[in-house]
């Protein structure tokens, strides 16, 4: 079904920048940073009610051109899901970063603005080319917002992001064309199943994988993570952990199930790769020494268990890798949003500068704890509903991979309770607090040097907490509509099992 609107979603943002450059004034800027991404969401909304009422894939060919030449734009439940949790994500993380004041910085809303429009070009295109090319508009305001909110100390760290995502995208393109080489076509709907009859297009489509396996964080190839995304502003490392890592992996949900169309030849590698990110990300927490480290470890940990769906390859797999996905990004946002407030507030996250926050902080501690058992997968929690369906998809394979992945998801998470309990202990638990480092509002980095007495009026403002609460009431709202939450997983899954109505709206 033809669907011309789709465009808006990528045009918006990019009219939004340039009326950002010719009309000034904090009051605007807020307005319009705020109301691009809350109207992509809403409209993924929108599209999401389409699909689940018996649209399929809406499509729009971008210039008019013919199928197959056109640049397609393409919506089905997948994309649109994704379009709506990114979308919410963007403006609760636009609230904290009004609260701290980081939306002054000069250029800030044109370049969030930017990079909402790569990520929702992302999210809607329908062929590998053009999704290099808004990957690629993602990133670009990205290496500013590093060197706009960062330190010296954070620009170095800041460096190896730009260096790991400069080199990965050049390898992405190297597997574009030698796709194109061997099919002549980059149209995702046109290389269904490639990868199974041409060993060149096998090839390309392994570099394009291997290329986005690194923008997602996976071991072997996952220690630019935690060294660039605590670097960062936690406003900063909230949107790229919502953002960024997410639309690589939903780019290899896509490619991968297309490409290969259920085949398992490539099911040990893939488990290699996923268990290991699982295992090492848990136990990795243990060396963290931040709260934003550790959840940057964890993070790791997660891009395993979202690619735990591709690699079983199963509609019951895939189905849970796209819940567990939304869970993470909810959960960990929650966390780093909670983590910048006690940044701003007590100038530091290091583990041994922080202490018996419990007493002085009931809500944060709320937040925290709930958020923490969300992570490691107990209930209440959506990461309980996470884990226990990605649990009963591995028991579906066969029993001997079954039972490895059972053992690691188990393992692991005993090792990250562990690991999370020792972060709890160190910041919320231990002698009281006596003294604190206040920070620079925009940089959120105190002294260290130069501690002084903690008085006791310091509290951080409820305000600075509401868009973490406001994540983790997502969450939660995720673990208690469960049961319909897993039928729109199941339904966006769906074509990437069967993608014989995703071919036919995009080359009829």
């Amino acid at each position: 079904m033809s669907a011309p609107y789709l465009g808006l979603f990528v045009a918006l943002p990019i009219l939004a920048t340039g009326l950002t450059a010719v009309i000034p004034g904090r009051s605007f800027h807020r307005v319009i940073v705020l109301l691009v991404p809350f109207l992509s969401g809403l409209g993924g909304a929108w599209l999401l009610a389409q699909h689940l009422t018996g649209t399929p894939a809406l499509v729009a060919q971008i210039g008019g051109f013919l199928p197959g030449i056109a640049i397609p734009f393409v919506s089905d439940t997948l994309s649109a899901v994704m379009l709506t949790v990114t979308g919410l994500t963007t403006v609760i993380v636009l609230w904290f970063a009004i609260r701290t004041k980081e939306d002054t910085l000069g250029f800030f809303t044109p370049l969030v603005l930017m990079l909402v429009a790569g990520v929702n070009g992302a999210l809607l295109t329908g062929d590998v080319f053009n999704l290099f090319v808004f990957i690629e508009v993602m990133l670009l305001p990205s290496y500013a917002l590093l060197a706009m909110t960062g330190t010296w100390r954070r620009l170095g760290v800041g460096r190896l992001f730009l260096v790991v995502n400069l080199v990965t995208s050049s390898v992405l393109l190297i597997g574009i064309a030698l796709l194109y080489a061997a099919t002549g076509a980059v149209n995702m709907a046109s290389l269904t199943a490639v990868a199974t009859e041409s060993p060149v297009a096998a090839l390309g489509v392994g570099t394009v994988l291997f290329a986005l396996v690194v923008k997602a964080g996976a071991v072997p190839v996952h220690g630019w993570m935690p060294r660039a995304y605590p670097g960062t502003s936690a406003m900063v490392m909230a949107l790229f952990a919502g953002l960024h890592s997410k639309v690589a992996l939903y780019a290899i949900y896509r490619i991968y199930s297309m490409a290969f169309e259920g085949s398992s030849a490539w099911m040990p590698v893939l488990l290699a790769i996923v268990l290991a990110s699982i295992m090492l990300g848990s136990w990795a927490s243990f060396g963290g020494n931040t709260i934003r480290r550790v959840l940057a470890f964890q993070m790791v940990a997660g891009v395993g268990y979202i690619l735990l769906g591709v690699a079983l390859g199963t509609p019951a797999s895939l189905a849970a890798g796209l819940f567990y996905m939304v869970h993470h990004i909810l959960t960990v946002g929650a966390l780093v949003l909670a983590s910048g407030a006690v940044e701003k507030t007590y100038g530091t996250a290091h583990l041994v500068r922080l202490s018996n926050l419990l007493r002085r902080e009931k809500a944060l501690a709320w937040i925290f704890g709930l958020a923490l058992i969300s992570l490691v997968g107990f209930p209440p929690s959506s990461g309980f509903w996470g884990k226990i369906a990605l649990v009963m998809a591995a028991a579906d394979v066969t029993p001997l991979a079954a039972g490895v992945v059972i053992t690691v998801i188990i393992v692991a998470s005993v090792i990250s309770l562990l690991a999370l309990q020792h972060l709890w202990h160190e910041v919320f638990w231990g002698p009281k607090m006596e003294l604190y480092r206040p920070a620079d509002p925009l940089l959120h980095e105190g002294d260290p040097k130069r501690p002084v007495t903690l008085p006791a009026w310091v509290r951080i403002p409820i305000g600075d907490l509401l868009p973490a609460g406001a994540m983790l009431m997502l969450s939660l709202v995720l673990f208690i509509l469960a049961g319909p939450a897993f039928e729109i997983a199941g339904d966006a899954v769906a074509l990437l099992v069967d993608p014989a109505p995703y071919i036919e709206a995009v080359l009829p």
